[in-house]
């Protein structure tokens, strides 16, 4: 009785019973908060930013290792989101030719190799695994995401020198990557079973889209510090050259 008094006291069982027992939008809350003190914990721990964009990158990897090794092993794709991998291989293809164009470099190698296993998972659930898989339980239709997408990326994207077709693309692949989850997660809600393996993809999925928007937001947070700076910069040498010539009068 004793170590499960003691289990039971623990202080992080506590929180997470507390936190089981609020409501939804509270965890909601609670999770936006957790979230901002994550991104503000990795801003003093990671000088260079990029690293987070390769590790979440990575995370992206180990999520599709784990797919296939729950193919190779089981043999069955049950519980899989086949448009989910579709919308992957859509922004991991648009992202890795704005990669080969407008940067092509480790990021490049990254998103090819995870792009082919990508491939490699669809072609499994289309046809070695067809037999498998939940296609009722599947019914998240993809325009429901690509469109938004595409829609918001011609009106929001990034203000760089490259070609706006590029821009436009890059914009488009980002925000397709930040919902691309969503048929997955359908399927988990319609089937009201989570299998192991799937549940540590999407897992890995949620580390590597937290670890992505921190990328952007903490790249956004130095732009807009480099503009600050150097409009207070040029101010004050407006300022100084403004009273220069006064002083000398």
């Amino acid at each position: 009785m004793r170590p499960s008094m003691r289990a039971s006291r623990n202080p992080l069982n506590v929180l997470i019973a507390w936190v089981k027992r609020q409501p939804p939008k509270v965890k909601a809350f609670l999770a936006v908060v957790t979230g901002m003190a994550a991104i503000v914990f990795l801003r003093f721990i990671v000088h260079d930013h990029d690293n987070l964009f390769v590790a979440a990158e990575a995370s992206h990897a180990i999520g599709i290792s784990v797919l296939i090794y729950k193919l190779m092993k089981e043999r069955t794709c049950a519980g899989l989101s086949l448009k989910s991998q579709e919308l992957t291989a859509i922004f991991l293809a648009v992202r890795l030719y704005c990669s080969y164009v407008m940067e092509y470099d480790i990021h490049t190698l990254l998103d090819s190799a995870t792009l082919v296993t990508t491939l490699w998972v669809i072609y499994m659930i289309r046809f070695k695994l067809k037999s498998s898989y939940m296609e009722d339980k599947d019914n998240f239709a993809l325009y429901y995401v690509v469109v938004p997408c595409a829609v918001l990326a011609l009106a929001v994207h990034p203000t760089t020198s490259h070609n706006i077709i590029h821009r436009i693309s890059w914009a488009f692949c980002v925000y397709l990557e930040a919902v691309s989850v969503l048929p997955q997660l359908r399927v988990m809600q319609n089937t009201k079973i989570v299998e192991p393996f799937t549940a540590h993809y999407v897992f890995a999925l949620g580390v590597a889209r937290f670890l992505s928007c921190a990328h952007w937001v903490l790249q956004g947070n130095d732009i807009i510090g480099v503009i600050f700076a150097s409009s207070v910069s040029a101010g004050m040498k407006e300022m100084t050259s403004a009273v220069t010539p006064s002083e000398n009068g």
